[in-house]
């Protein structure tokens, strides 16, 4: 027998390339089509309508028309055939040259003849495919049927129970309602037909192929019944319903619907059910232990206020808001008022969803809500008290916030304006910091509200509402630009002192400067007062020096609050760092001869003053754009290596610049700027500027300017590209380093600058990185050097605040820390091995330094091979070395019990003697390790337990609290050891 497919092969082409006509296809089909046999007409038909749902495109009106009367007459066939007369139909109610009347006339045969719900899924799928086509292409013509069309689909849709053909028949049913057909006299029947499947109860098999989720026949289902406000006197109750069963996804569906209807419905289809509704929300939110069904509670009430709220056009409607919104009042009243405010909480959440609705809804509730609040502050004495009414305050500050402000809704806060405030800063000088964090926050709304007065936000003995000026500032900028800081600008030039706390009042004003400096226009305002303070300072004496410091923190913080936002880091960098550099080069200046002291002005020299300085210029460099940066590298560069001051602000000095000749302490600021820098920025002439550097970090006696310019150094060949040039700064630089380390006065500092180059080449997995090391393992064996070289390991493992890290845009590789312990420390255990008794302790704090820094899954990895060095480390006499193994221990003894237990005996002992030691930080570390003991198995510990407690006693006489709170706590964990429970 020939198969169908093989039929569909034979005669499709025919059809679609005109060799055949369909009309031809049903004659030569005759004899099947016409067959007593129904199994044969089946085929027959079948192999019709397959070919029709390929070529229906290219029928003409004629073939169509015959079509549809020929598969008509067939829906009153044998059961076996109507599957496939409906395939041909659904291949036929896509046609577009379906005559008219001809849609209507298939559907009525489809509603009469076939018992749709008789059918399997696939057929019936087939029958809401061809509705849907139909609707899609030939409305005008289903809506003549009236509310017959309607009761048709309601036929064949009831009691389907398919969730592939549910999602296509409530599609249906939005697309009748969204399209305005006529329902007639059947809108309860089409609710009830739809409204059997709510709540939806369906899980998917596993493995399903169709992917369909209980969620989405939720949302089909729900889009159904909030579809038309017909459906509210049959919905509303059977929401009220579930509402009160016990089955919780029944509750939050039905929650969310009620949400969904309230976007549609008026007063009119409310009225009638708000007592009940009221009452379902209140009970659900009084007494629900679920966070969903709350949520969703709040909401719903939230939507049924703003329906009520958009009503409010006629004095009947206005009457039924009022009154509903009484009811939520008298309920939410009464528990407000309960001194044990169980259900204080819920009934804040109920006001505010429902007075967040509309301006209405909240002038109404907050015009009675918010007296009572401050009464009932007053009455409640206790801080957590207080923080709950503070916090419902604070809410209903909020709402208004996003309302938005008319006057009439602003009334109630205005009158009220004194005892707000009065509430809030109580709360600011609460001794509890939740009550103060929550005050802050009200501060901070208050502000943004244009109906407070901002002189009554800010009473000047009010430290608190000062730092919360930080918060305030960008949403109210101009107010800060006029008002705040004028009067902190006042304050700074008055020169009045005023302690508070041990802190000034001057430096209270820069901090509240640097706080309120969150937005580009208050910025523009307080970067220039903090500059003309900071020339003030400079010309002072005595604590000049540290008033100036105290200055270039607040402009720190002003920098690192510019970064995220171009236009204010570039008005930032452009105003402040010409000014620094110009102030630091007069300074430089020569000064009057024969003083040993410190000249005014000079302050600015200080080690202290230039190192506050460095973070100031770093923060303002580190996010400019690469143009942006180009053009300030083009200024900067040329002062230090040509002393071209043209630039800067005030360029009339009394003699030249020579950056590094007499003024070379201000390499510091070169360094803080060019090592900021990002890496695709080309600065010029710096090859020769690497030279300078290297020449004055080897040849300086002074230690800060050696140091600062190695770091310069180090940060300029971190970045530099790979080639040619690297290779010879570089080999300049290994010649110049061996030289100097091998004898002569400048040892010290040719091995800082070796530390620092070695850690720019390890950070980049330079090649040369590996030899730097090698020359630095060699120097722990120097008698004069090897203490301050094992001192060096901490600097190339650890993060560097000012260069060489990812925040400068340095070329830091991951992982280079695990590299460099795989490389370099079985070369220290070698050389510790190997070293005479006078220096092996470098290797020892080479070590400590290198696994204190390593992240500690790799360190309990190496922990066996290594345990048995750290053990020897804790009785070198070395505090830094016993500092740096208890610190590397701590975690270890936490993390790798089982490891640490095996050497249980000689880690007591050592604890123990280092309570003793005359370091108190060492005492601390070593007691944090004895407390830590106790995290080994209790039968390991138990033999010691009396030995440990007896020599933690002299630790709690410790002259040091620090000292004293750690034995206690450590001394406390071994008395519990062995007992019930542990």
């Amino acid at each position: 027998m020939i198969s169908l497919a093989h039929s569909l092969y034979v005669l499709s082409p025919g059809v679609k390339d005109g060799r055949w006509t369909v009309l031809q296809l049903v004659e030569a089909l005759g004899f099947c089509l016409e067959n007593t046999d129904p199994r044969t007409r089946g085929r027959g038909i079948q192999l019709l309508s397959q070919v029709l749902l390929q070529c229906y495109s290219l029928l003409q009106e004629k073939e169509v028309l015959h079509l549809v009367v020929f598969y008509e007459s067939r829906l009153q066939d044998h059961h076996l055939v109507i599957p496939s007369v409906l395939q041909g139909l659904r291949a036929l109610s896509m046609c577009k040259v379906l005559s008219p009347g001809l849609a209507v006339s298939v559907l009525k045969a489809i509603f009469q003849e076939v018992h749709v719900q008789s059918l399997m899924q696939l057929d019936r799928h087939t029958v809401y495919s061809i509705i849907t086509n139909f609707m899609s292409t030939r409305e005008e013509e289903l809506k003549g049927l009236g509310a017959n069309f309607t009761f048709g689909f309601i036929q064949v849709m009831d009691g389907e129970k398919d969730p592939r053909n549910l999602l296509v028949a409530f599609q249906i049913v939005r697309d009748l309602i969204a399209k305005d057909y006529d329902l007639g006299p059947f809108v309860e029947e089409l609710f009830e037909v739809t409204s059997c499947y709510f709540p939806v109860d369906f899980t998917p098999p596993p493995n399903d192929p169709h992917g369909i989720q209980r969620e989405d026949l939720i949302l089909s289902l729900r889009a159904v019944l909030t579809s038309t406000p017909q459906f509210a006197e049959f919905l509303l109750p059977l929401l009220i319903e579930k509402l009160d069963s016990e089955l919780q996804s029944a509750k939050l569906d039905s929650l969310q619907t009620l949400t969904a209807c309230c976007a549609i419905y008026r007063q009119k289809e409310l009225q009638e059910f708000l007592p009940s509704l009221w009452s379902s929300l209140r009970r659900e939110v009084f007494q629900t232990a679920s966070e969903k069904i709350e949520t969703e509670c709040l909401a719903a009430l939230h939507a049924l206020s703003a329906c009520l709220s958009r009503s409010v056009l006629s004095s009947d409607s206005e009457d039924l808001l009022d009154s509903f919104l009484s009811s939520i009042l008298q309920d939410c009243r009464h528990h407000l008022c309960e001194p044990d405010m169980k259900l204080v909480w819920p009934s804040a959440k109920l006001l505010q969803a429902a007075a967040g609705a509309s301006l209405r809804t909240y002038h109404c509730i907050t015009r009675s809500i918010l007296p009572l609040l401050l009464e009932q502050y007053t009455k409640h004495t206790q801080s957590s008290q207080r923080r709950t009414i503070l916090e419902m305050l604070l809410g209903f500050l909020e709402l208004q916030q996003k309302l938005g402000h008319v006057e009439e809704d602003e009334s109630t806060l205005l009158s009220l304006q004194a005892p707000v405030c009065s509430v809030v800063f109580s709360a600011l000088l609460d001794p509890s910091v939740q009550l103060q964090l929550v005050g802050i926050k009200a501060l901070t709304v208050l502000g943004s509200l244009p109906c407070m007065a901002f002189c009554t936000l800010f009473p000047p003995d009010s430290e608190a509402a000062m730092e919360a000026a930080g918060s305030l500032a960008p949403i109210y900028p101009k107010v800060f630009s006029g008002r705040m800081v004028p009067r902190l600008e006042e304050e700074l030039l008055s020169g009045r002192e005023s302690y508070h706390n041990h802190h000034s009042l001057q430096q209270r004003c820069l901090q509240a400067l640097a706080a309120v400096s969150t937005h580009t226009s208050i910025v523009r305002e307080t970067v220039p007062v903090l500059l003309q303070h900071l020339q003030k300072v400079q010309k002072g004496n005595g604590a000049a020096a540290r008033n100036m410091v105290a200055v270039c923190q607040s402009l720190h913080r002003v920098a690192l609050q510019c970064q995220q936002d171009a236009e204010g880091c570039w008005y930032f960098h452009q105003t402040v760092v010409p000014c620094l550099l110009a102030m630091a080069v007069e300074a430089a200046m020569p000064g009057k001869c024969g003083s040993t002291h410190t000249l005014p002005g000079k302050a600015l020299l200080e080690e202290e003053v230039l190192a506050a300085m460095i973070p100031v210029i770093s923060a303002a460099t580190t996010h400019l754009s690469p143009e942006l940066a180009a053009q300030s590298v083009s200024h900067v560069v040329p002062l230090f290596l040509d002393g071209e001051v043209s630039f800067l602000p005030q360029n009339s000095f009394p003699s030249s610049f020579h950056p590094f000749g007499a003024q070379r302490r201000l390499v510091a600021l070169l360094m803080a700027f060019v090592c900021s820098l990002p890496r695709d920025v080309a600065i010029p002439q710096q090859e020769w500027l690497l030279r300078e550097l290297l020449a004055l970090s080897c040849s300086c006696n002074c230690p800060f300017t050696a140091t600062t310019a190695a770091k310069c150094f180090a940060g300029l060949v971190n970045k530099h590209p790979a080639g040619q040039q690297l290779d010879e700064i570089l080999q300049l630089a290994v010649n110049r380093m061996e030289a100097s380390l091998a004898e002569g006065p400048h040892r010290m500092q040719a091995l800082t600058l070796l530390l620092w180059v070695t850690k720019a080449l390890v950070l980049r997995y330079h090649p040369l990185s590996s030899c730097l090391t090698d020359k630095l393992l060699g120097l722990l064996g120097d008698t004069e050097l090897g203490p301050a070289a094992a001192e060096g390991f901490s600097l190339l493992m650890a993060e560097s605040p000012d260069v060489l890290n990812k925040g400068c845009h340095a070329d830091v590789r991951i992982m280079f820390r695990q590299r460099f312990f795989t490389d370099n420390v079985p070369k220290l255990v070698q050389g510790f091995h190997g070293a005479g008794p006078d220096v092996k302790a470098n290797y020892l704090k080479g070590l400590s330094h290198v696994l204190n820094h390593l992240p500690k899954p790799v360190l309990v990895t190496e922990l066996p091979t290594l345990l048995s060095l750290l053990l020897e480390a804790l009785s070198c006499s070395d505090r830094v070395v016993q500092l740096s193994t208890l610190s590397c221990l701590h975690p270890l003894l936490l993390e790798a019990p089982q490891i640490m237990s095996l050497h249980v005996d000689t880690l007591v002992t050592k604890f123990l003697n280092l309570t003793s030691s005359p370091t108190m930080a060492v005492r601390i570390a070593a007691l944090r390790c004895a407390h830590a003991l106790t995290s080994l198995p209790t039968t390991v510990l138990l033999p010691y337990k009396g030995r440990v407690i007896r020599a933690l006693a002299k630790p709690l006489d410790d002259k040091k609290r620090l000292v004293r709170k750690e034995a206690v706590a450590a001394r406390g964990e071994w008395f519990l050891l062995g007992s019930p429970g542990r």
